[in-house]
């Protein structure tokens, strides 16, 4: 079946942390509409198996495509970096023609480009940094280009849990950046979704002359491309429109959602996953 640039472009999490790359999808191409799905009943995806992300994520973008979706954009760095390929070669085998995103490559060309000094930083979840995803999109990009890569467990659950922060979690914060400040890195990426939302306090303790880099740019530019590529791009002069779906508690999704987002949710609402395609997905290559 063709694809029709009046569907939506989907987008999904494992929690609320995506909605920083769906603010910027609304604000760089505000006729599209949008479906948004965060997996909050699994969170955090941090501490998951690669091959546990694989399963979430086919079990996710299967639910998506049955929604009409367009574009899948996978806003989340532990499943890009486990799950792209197994999304691609999902699609290829079912004969769907559509075009996944993920938010390490667009993060790591802005990067590498930006970078004075080749030395670069990555805070990022131990699943993410595990997978070695963005040490092979940056060698790619440039082999000189030096990596620095820390695991942070704790962050995406303590942004989860909402505001405000305390002492513990500035200290926690500043023993994450130490190893980066002594590796000299000039752009540190940041990893997850969820830590553009701590961006001036990672910010204060990496340093003033330090970059931070964060996806949601980069993706945007790279779902408009994809889109005007197939002819996709929604031609109405006016704006789309956006609906929630979770798969944990609607009204906490909503009340932290607000706040990743800065816009309001108005239309959320809890769905169940099909475990089937999970269960498929467990023999499938890395």
């Amino acid at each position: 079946m063709s694809l029709s640039p009046h569907q939506p472009v989907a987008v999904f999490d494992s929690g609320v942390g995506g909605l920083t790359v769906l603010h910027e999808l609304l604000v760089s191409l505000p006729a599209e509409d949008y479906l948004y799905l965060g997996d909050t009943a699994r969170f955090p995806y941090g501490e998951r198996t690669q091959r546990e992300l694989r399963a979430f994520a086919l079990e996710i973008a299967e639910h998506l495509l049955e929604a009409g979706a367009k574009l899948l954009v996978v806003a989340c760095n532990a499943a890009s970096s486990a799950a792209l390929g197994a999304i691609e070669r999902h699609l290829e085998q079912g004969g769907r023609d559509v075009d996944v995103i993920g938010v390490v490559a667009p993060a790591t060309q802005l990067a590498v480009a930006g970078s004075r000094t080749g030395r670069i930083g990555l805070l990022a979840t131990p699943a993410t940094v595990t997978s070695g995803a963005y040490e092979r999109a940056v060698r790619a990009a440039d082999a000189h280009v030096q990596l620095e890569s820390v695991a942070c467990p704790d962050l995406a659950p303590i942004i989860q849990r909402g505001f405000p922060f305390d002492a513990h979690v500035l200290d926690t914060v500043r023993g994450y950046c130490a190893p980066l400040r002594e590796a000299h890195a000039d752009t540190v990426i940041l990893g997850c979704t969820h830590y553009p939302l701590v961006a001036p306090m990672l910010q204060r303790t990496l340093g003033r002359g330090v970059t931070l880099v964060t996806s949601g740019a980069g993706v945007a530019r790279s779902a408009e491309r994809a889109l005007a590529a197939r002819g996709l791009l929604n031609p109405r002069p006016t704006e789309g429109e956006y609906r929630f779906q979770c798969t944990g508690e609607v009204d906490l999704f909503r009340a932290l959602g607000t706040r990743f987002l800065q816009m309001p949710l108005d239309q959320v609402s809890r769905v169940e996953l099909d475990a089937g395609v999970a269960a498929s997905a467990q023999g499938a290559p890395a």
